[in-house]
């Protein structure tokens, strides 16, 4: 009998300096701005009472910022903060601080190998989106065994999101991740485990209300 599927709950960071002035950041480590931090509390609210089996986050800092703030205020005792690497954004190398009128200037070379393999073309000094879709697979697959049928709370960062969407969907990465816009501090839920998987809701930010909120699709 196959393990029932983990329900997890995949929000995107607050907003940093870096996603309102468009810089790529990657692994680059950045803080929350002032608004970002809003946002998390704002999220907070947003999940205020209900309860989780397990919480965690990317290593980064702004990923780790969101959810110390926006798991105050959850059911019962505090959960442990758990950090898992592979959680991370995708690594922009050398793409990290610019934006990308700065990267298209300064790297035409790269447009060119993506145009011929968009999804194996590594950013230079970084990852493709194959190796991003690997790792993050790889780690929801071992949640989703250390937590069969419960409920985990997951902050991150877009294109881990975007891997989780596709992955909910049974499709490749290449096929969604243009065409997806994730939010700041955004909730997508979703069914996930060996089995397959299920997406339950997408790109959820009504605790936001009329806050801004940074879309950065091409600001990793």
């Amino acid at each position: 009998m196959s393990a029932p599927l983990t329900e997890f709950w995949v929000i995107r960071h607050g907003e940093t300096l870096w996603n309102a002035s468009g810089q790529a950041q990657g692994h680059t480590d950045i803080q929350l701005n002032e608004e970002g931090r809003s946002q998390a509390q704002q999220l907070a609210l947003r999940l205020k009472g209900l309860k989780f089996s397990a919480l965690y986050s990317s290593d980064l800092m702004r990923a780790r910022e969101t959810a110390q703030i926006a798991s105050a205020l959850l059911e019962g005792e505090p959960l442990s903060l758990l950090l898992e690497p592979r959680l991370r954004e995708i690594d922009v190398g050398h793409f990290s601080g610019k934006n990308w009128r700065e990267i298209h200037a300064d790297f035409p070379e790269y447009y060119e190998s993506l145009k011929a393999d968009p999804w194996g073309t590594r950013r230079p000094g970084g990852e493709s989106m194959a190796d991003l879709y690997a790792r993050v697979q790889n780690a929801l697959l071992e949640l989703s065994e250390r937590h069969p049928g419960e409920r985990v709370l997951i902050f991150t960062h877009g294109g881990v999101v975007r891997v989780a969407v596709s992955l909910a969907l049974g499709g490749g990465l290449q096929d969604v991740w243009a065409r997806l816009s994730i939010e700041n501090t955004s909730i997508t839920r979703m069914l996930y485990g060996a089995e397959g998987g299920k997406l339950l809701s997408y790109n959820d930010v009504a605790h936001l209300e009329q806050s801004k909120s940074v879309d950065d699709d091409s600001v990793e």
